[in-house]
């Protein structure tokens, strides 16, 4: 494998990121234990947990189909591409802003995109090898 490394990469850097801004508002607003009833850190725990609920089934689907070599390097670039501007569209308009509601918006949907288009890609992979191994 060399494309699901690279974005899992930069993925793995961007969640760091968004931990990092969640441990800071613990740090600097004494919060011990879930937001406090602080709406800043509220963001900052949605939009790291988030990414953590997407991030790696995206990445699973993308490793698999170029494990299976069903796609073409581009198809896979595309993907690992489209999931982390998709991420970090959402991540900067959860944990950093809270005017920039376009950035979610345009990272759910094409993190949706991913999912759809990965997972899609996956079931025909899948089916396609039992309708060989059916003779």
């Amino acid at each position: 494998m060399i494309v699901t490394p690279l974005y899992a990469g930069l993925l793995a850097l961007l969640f760091v990121v968004l931990s990092m801004r969640v441990i800071v508002r613990r740090r600097d607003g004494k919060i011990s234990l879930g937001d406090g009833g602080d709406a800043e850190m509220q963001r900052r725990i949605r939009g790291h947990g988030n990414f953590s609920e997407y991030v790696p089934l995206a990445l699973l689907l993308i490793a698999l189909i170029e494990i299976g070599g069903a796609s073409s390097i581009w198809v896979l670039h595309a993907l690992g591409m489209t999931l982390f501007i998709a991420r970090l569209l959402h991540g900067y308009a959860l944990s950093f802003s809270t005017q920039f509601f376009i950035g979610r918006f345009l990272g759910t949907i094409l993190t949706f995109l991913v999912l759809i288009v990965a997972g899609l890609l996956c079931l025909w992979r899948g089916l396609a090898g039992a309708m060989l191994a059916m003779g």
